[in-house]
């Protein structure tokens, strides 16, 4: 049976990856990690260099503005100062975070379209879901799936999968800002679109996308050239 050709990307699931593609969560992860250095005396981190390590999650963030005033803090310090920081996130998490620039109308359209959404994301289910009703895109995704809730989480090519809700590798797309993202989408042989204006240390060239976007808007154009 032909596509409808009111719904052409009928059957397509698309993963979006949370922080970073959906929603920037930078100025909230960096506030907290900032708060959290401070009970051992230090000042703000610098919010350049700790916003790429966004996609790392908060333990890659602590550390590495632990290193950056030569703080060589024990893993058990290390271990306390991160239940403080889920802690003190998880209070706050949409203080001033907030979705890029066309997300909500992007995913409306999206679906209209016919295709399936899901999140799929490495920080922890019990955050990603609050952080996703916070930000009234919850409505938008029939699942969600963190990285403590898939067997293997990403770069694992099961994680995807898992989001998807099948295996079959054509009918899925991977839209994240890191390596992670692109990394596991490689792994699944799905296709990979890299958002560039997301959270990475690591140069976007390098990162294999099948193909790199500055605009949220511009999805829809070009899964619809790929698959319409």
């Amino acid at each position: 049976m032909k596509k409808i050709l009111s719904r052409p990307l009928a059957g397509l699931s698309i993963c979006f990856d949370l922080d970073g593609t959906l929603v920037d969560t930078a100025p909230d992860l960096v506030r907290v990690t900032s708060e959290v250095i401070a009970g051992r005396g230090h000042g703000p981190v610098n919010y350049r260099k700790a916003r790429n390590a966004v996609g790392y999650g908060s333990r890659r963030m602590i550390t590495d503005a632990l290193e950056a005033v030569n703080d060589t803090a024990s893993a058990s310090e290390i271990n306390e100062m991160q239940a403080e920081f889920l802690d003190r996130y998880a209070k706050s998490i949409d203080q001033l975070s907030k979705p890029f620039s066309g997300v909500e109308e992007t995913l409306s359209h999206l679906r209209t379209l016919g295709a399936e959404l899901s999140v799929c994301t490495n920080k922890p289910g019990w955050l990603a879901r609050p952080l996703l009703e916070k930000m009234a895109l919850t409505p938008y995704f029939v699942r969600t799936v963190g990285g403590d809730e898939a067997h293997q989480k990403k770069p694992a090519p099961g994680h995807i999968f898992e989001a998807a809700g099948h295996r079959n590798h054509r009918k899925i797309v991977m839209v994240g800002d890191s390596w992670p993202d692109m990394r596991a989408a490689h792994n699944a042989r799905v296709f990979a679109i890299l958002m560039t204006f997301g959270y990475t240390p690591i140069p976007q060239i390098r990162l294999r996308a099948g193909t790199r976007l500055s605009r949220f808007r511009d999805i829809v154009p070009t899964l619809l050239s790929r698959y319409g």
